[in-house]
């Protein structure tokens, strides 16, 4: 590959789901990588915390990474670089509230003293190794994010990040297409864009409807108003902060990333508060329910979230009253809609109301809309189309909505994680050989020594229990001296299935009667599958069965 000529693009994630954006534009002397995130992780993943890419092969190219360029803040883009700069000593840069929140993150991990965060402004152009970038703002459910204009060896590339185009912005809040319009204008090779909502005809409501929504119903509210809604959606803050200002009530807060991302958004002059309006929440005693509004974590459902405690009615400072107006004002992400819905039945059966985006205009989606995915492939015309950001069917989708648009049919490619593709400069491009990106499970302090078979393990925990068995066996004679004891872990009641677990250790007494002395190891894999078959005949069941054979 020459470097006059060409770069491959290397996905690591975001290609096929929806969470753990990475991307990597490499030429054969220097590498930059497009965002670093993470996912959370499905309801199998027993115990896992959050998903990462596999990051090999970026440590083992190194010494050719030059720079992380991060579109904007959220875990999706973010997450993951805690892993990543433990292995790497690169500058990473983004606008001054992505790399504030980046700053928190890396501060969780001991790493923020050391890590190289360069804030960059709209319209800034950088170079990083082979590669300009161009930061070009867009609209999104978090401020200060960017697309990027990506000037390469073999022609122009437009990344778009998570974007959409708001017809009538609020605050300034918009996507720069005349920016994207005047880079695109020499001719793009590639362009790269967000396939979320593809699925969406037309355009996705925007903020200023969101905010008329919002009015009326903070000023028909009688009580308490609580409003739930994604930690670093600062704009829709704003605007609760606007509307309790203008009904004379008090906002007050509960949920640490809330209060950590106010405070940073105030910091740098994002989120502007009127006098008086915000308060601790120590002091809503002081105040009567209709001079109230409470921002609250939990819009997804998490169960020690500020939302999922007050409905359990576990909240140290808050409880569930009957005038109570519950505003969920973001998307049920799938996989925590059963989540949020328990939640939500929680909060009316203790008499509260509950609003949420399926019955009313009260969330703007962050992602563009078939029509506006429509303007960005006209706005930049590219001679390659790549659909990132979004499930295999969205990706599908967007590839036929970019034909539709004009792009050669041969030339709009579907590509997923772990395939790099190389951009030449004469626009020929070629497959090159898949490389491992699978995903990395991350469990406490370990990084990836969660695999298949231990999620297997866990769960037949989960879905058969554990049944130990505890033998103390004379060394010299070979006799049992204490035992056997039979312990039911998440297999039977032990106090309705005692007859059961006597069996049991009839069964255990009986193997043991036909092993000679010494043979442990034979003893242990007799009594396993001896109860196992018991327990499979008389309840149809299979739980893990774990012999302590303890010699004396």
């Amino acid at each position: 590959m020459s470097n006059s000529g060409s770069f491959t693009l290397y996905p690591f994630g975001g290609l096929g789901e929806i969470g753990m954006n990475c991307m990597a534009y490499k030429t054969d002397r220097s590498m930059a990588l497009v965002d670093c995130g993470l996912m959370f992780p499905e309801d199998y993943h027993f115990g896992v915390d959050v998903v990462i890419p596999c990051f090999d092969f970026i440590i083992k190219n190194k010494q050719m990474l030059h720079g992380i360029v991060l579109t904007h803040g959220h875990e999706d883009h973010i997450g993951a670089l805690p892993w990543l700069l433990q292995n790497v000593d690169v500058p990473v840069y983004g606008s001054e509230f992505t790399l504030g929140l980046v700053e928190n993150k890396l501060r969780e991990h001991d790493l923020d003293k050391w890590a190289d965060l360069r804030p960059v402004r709209p319209h800034d152009r950088v170079l990083i190794g082979d590669f300009r970038f161009n930061f070009f703002p867009v609209c999104h459910s978090i401020i200060d994010g960017f697309g990027l204009g990506i000037e390469t060896p073999a022609g122009r590339v437009v990344h778009t990040g998570d974007f959409k185009i708001d017809r009538n912005p609020l605050g300034g809040h918009a996507t720069d297409l005349a920016a994207f319009r005047k880079f695109s204008e020499p001719g793009v090779q590639l362009l790269m864009s967000d396939s979320t909502n593809v699925e969406r005809e037309g355009f996705a409501l925007t903020e200023r409807e969101i905010k008329v929504s919002l009015r009326e119903i903070f000023s028909a509210a009688k009580g308490r108003i609580l409003v739930s809604l994604f930690s670093s959606h600062i704009q829709r803050m704003q605007e609760v902060f606007d509307l309790a200002d203008a009904e004379g009530r008090k906002v007050a807060v509960s949920g640490r990333s809330l209060y950590r991302n106010i405070e940073l958004a105030r910091e740098q002059g994002h989120l502007k508060i009127p006098k008086k309006t915000f308060i601790d929440l120590d002091r809503i005693d002081e105040y009567g329910d209709s001079e109230l509004v409470l921002l609250v974590t939990g819009s997804q459902g998490e169960p020690l979230a500020a939302l999922s405690r007050m409905a359990m009615e576990e909240h140290r400072q808050l409880s569930v009253k009957p005038d109570d107006l519950f505003i969920l004002s973001s998307r049920f992400i799938p996989g925590n809609v059963r989540a949020i819905t328990k939640v939500i039945n929680n909060l009316y059966r203790l008499g509260a109301e509950v609003l949420y985006e399926k019955m009313h205009g009260i969330h703007a989606s962050g992602h563009a809309h078939a029509g506006e995915l429509t303007l960005m492939l006209e706005t930049v015309r590219p001679r390659h189309f790549i659909p990132v950001h979004g499930e295999y069917r969205h990706l599908v989708k967007h590839r036929r909505l970019a034909v539709e648009c004009g792009v050669d049919d041969e030339r709009a490619l579907v590509v997923e994680n772990g395939q790099p593709v190389t951009f030449y400069a004469d626009g020929l491009y070629s497959y090159d050989q898949p490389f491992s990106a699978e995903k990395i499970l991350v469990d406490g302090k370990g990084v990836g020594d969660v695999g298949q078979s231990v999620l297997k393990e866990r769960q037949l925990l989960a879905g058969e229990g554990m049944v130990i068995v505890v033998i103390v066996v004379d060394e010299a004679t070979g006799e049992i001296s204490m035992g056997p004891d039979i312990m039911s872990k998440g297999f039977v009641f032990e106090q309705q299935y005692r007859h059961l677990l006597d069996d049991a250790k009839c069964i255990v007494l009986d193997v043991h009667e036909n092993i000679a002395p010494g043979e442990t190891t034979k003893l242990k894999e007799r009594i396993r599958s001896a109860l196992r078959r018991f327990f499979r005949k008389v309840l149809g069941r299979d739980p893990v069965v774990v012999p302590l054979i303890i010699s004396i």
